[in-house]
């Protein structure tokens, strides 16, 4: 079974080690990968050309050049003409300055306290669309949204030398509001050409184990939106 790059970087969250939520690149490392994967099945000759030539590159920068618009999660694009794009080892993507956008990715990673965040991951995720599209040159981006939603039957969160553990009544297990988070989601998916909800279990507790809810719908429905992404990609650049 194909190990997506993505997927398996979101599990090297949690597996194995200790998740620190407060973290603001954690997002942008998994968002990465995306594009990897996009190179990797090989479905956009269009997609594949642009990367391989680094004429279109992962931005590197918390801002497109000369536009007043936050970057998502790994947006990708045209890079600024005279510019040095950057190869990493182990990459195929280039990462630079773009001054456009062709795809956007936003990750959201709410491992506990799911509910208490959700009206401000959904307003982030509403808000980002409108940054990948505000004056992104003559394209028309493709907008995937990525969350990761808990299934845990109890988890820790860890704050400086403070432990925080769900007890199921004040402090709600992930499991109980799992349910609840991905329904509230669905008013926001539909801004989004792609939205991947990763269904997951991580206690964050040693020796922090990690599974998917479903491992083979989740490889699934990862790489069927793989395909529809390159599709798109080949139909509009």
């Amino acid at each position: 079974m194909t190990d997506h790059r993505l997927l398996k970087e979101f599990r090297g969250l949690f597996a194995g080690v200790k998740y620190e939520h407060r973290r603001s690149n954690l997002g942008d490392f998994v968002a990465m990968h995306l594009y990897e994967d996009l190179v990797a099945i090989h479905k956009s000759n269009r997609y594949v050309l642009s990367v391989e030539s680094m004429s279109r590159v992962l931005n590197a920068q918390n801002k497109r050049k000369g536009i007043e618009a936050r970057r998502g999660d790994g947006t990708f694009g045209e890079l600024i003409v005279g510019e040095k794009p950057l190869i990493d080892p182990g990459y195929k993507v280039a990462r630079g300055p773009v001054a456009t956008v062709e795809i956007g990715v936003e990750v959201k990673i709410p491992a506990k306290a799911m509910i208490k965040q959700i009206d401000r991951v959904k307003s982030d995720l509403a808000t980002q669309v409108q940054h990948f599209k505000h004056r992104a040159g003559s394209s028309n981006p493709i907008c995937v949204g990525v969350v990761g939603i808990n299934y845990a039957a109890v988890a820790t969160s860890y704050e400086a030398d403070r432990v925080y553990r769900t007890d199921g009544a004040k402090y709600k297990h992930p499991i109980q509001e799992a349910g609840e988070a991905c329904l509230r989601l669905e008013k926001v998916s539909p801004l989004y050409d792609e939205f991947l909800i990763l269904k997951y279990r991580a206690s964050n507790e040693p020796p922090y184990p990690f599974e998917w809810v479903n491992e083979s719908d989740t490889r699934q429905e990862y790489a069927a939106a793989l395909i529809r992404i390159s599709n798109e990609y080949q139909h509009r650049f």
